[in-house]
């Protein structure tokens, strides 16, 4: 009865697929989201004379929209590879280089990472509107405050990361640090 128990719960990791799915779908609305903002942006840059800001701002969009989507795609490839099933494409030219050594530590401080990025777009977009009269001085105190707490989540999960590791720094693959002797190299057959 507990081997079948213990099944279920091990086959229970499928239940997370259709999630993966259904951001494979957002990542489409986020293509079709760039797609317009970039034709906007040709049409407008090509059409008349908008002021440079308003390039800028319409940039950055973009880039935010990029951003979000690399989160995705790390979300998506290192959480089905992590926590559902292995992805099998060892030794694929186009497999990414991060996902060799993905785990749920590494998959937190990257997403960590990317979050920092996508507020530092939010963060800048902010801050050249902030004359505008809609921008108030608490907005941008409350976003940069947030901006700041996401820096302190991410450096505290890199040193947990670190804690965890042995305190090897990434990519370490000595699995002891107080040997005498350097790590011997692998020679692939």
């Amino acid at each position: 009865m507990l081997r079948r128990l213990g099944l279920v719960m091990f086959l229970s990791r499928w239940i997370q697929a259709p999630l993966y799915l259904g951001l494979i779908a957002a990542q489409v609305v986020y293509v079709w989201r760039f797609m317009a903002e970039l034709l906007h942006l040709i049409t407008l840059g090509f059409g008349g004379k908008p002021a440079e800001t308003t390039i800028m701002l319409i940039v950055l969009g973009l880039v935010d929209v990029v951003m979000i989507s690399n989160l995705l795609i790390m979300v998506i490839v290192g959480g089905y590879e992590t926590f559902v099933s292995r992805l099998r494409i060892e030794g694929h030219p186009d497999q990414p280089q991060w996902l060799s050594h993905v785990n749920a530590n590494v998959l937190k401080v990257k997403l960590a990472m990317a979050i920092i990025g996508i507020s530092s777009i939010h963060l800048l977009q902010i801050f050249i509107n902030a004359a505008r009269p809609s921008i108030t001085d608490r907005e941008l105190l409350w976003k940069t405050l947030i901006h700041l707490t996401f820096i302190v989540s991410a450096v505290a999960l890199a040193v947990i990361d670190r804690i965890m590791d042995g305190g090897r720094p990434a990519g370490s693959t000595d699995q002891n640090p107080g040997a005498a002797d350097p790590p011997v190299k692998q020679i692939a057959a």
